[in-house]
């Protein structure tokens, strides 16, 4: 499994405006091959900016790596760069091999 994660540091007022966009925006990730989850995370404030991650889990890195050569992901992106006002500096792309999942116990 592959965990894919881009940081965004957004700039301190502008927080609602982000949400915005992510919430009202189509992903096209359903149908994306290897895909299998997708969160927007909002993390903590600090005195210039809020932190948020989006979090999305794939089958493998290629099907990552694929998703990202794909039309689904130009459909996705299609005028991210309109929003560079809500950010401080470019969102921070972190990529992670699963090692290990534990998960909990299904109620009988």
């Amino acid at each position: 499994m592959f965990i894919a994660m881009n940081r965004f540091q957004v700039l301190r007022g502008q927080e609602a405006a982000f949400e915005a966009v992510w919430l009202s925006r189509e992903t096209h990730l359903e149908t994306v091959p290897g895909f299998l989850e997708f969160s927007l995370l909002r993390g903590p404030e600090r005195e210039d900016h809020t932190l948020y991650a989006s979090h999305s889990t794939w089958a493998s890195r290629a099907a990552f790596e694929d998703w990202t050569k794909s039309e689904a992901f130009r459909l996705a992106h299609r005028g991210a760069g309109d929003n560079k006002p809500l950010y401080m500096g470019h969102p921070q792309f972190e990529g992670f091999e699963t090692l290990q999942k534990v998960a909990a116990a299904t109620a009988r």
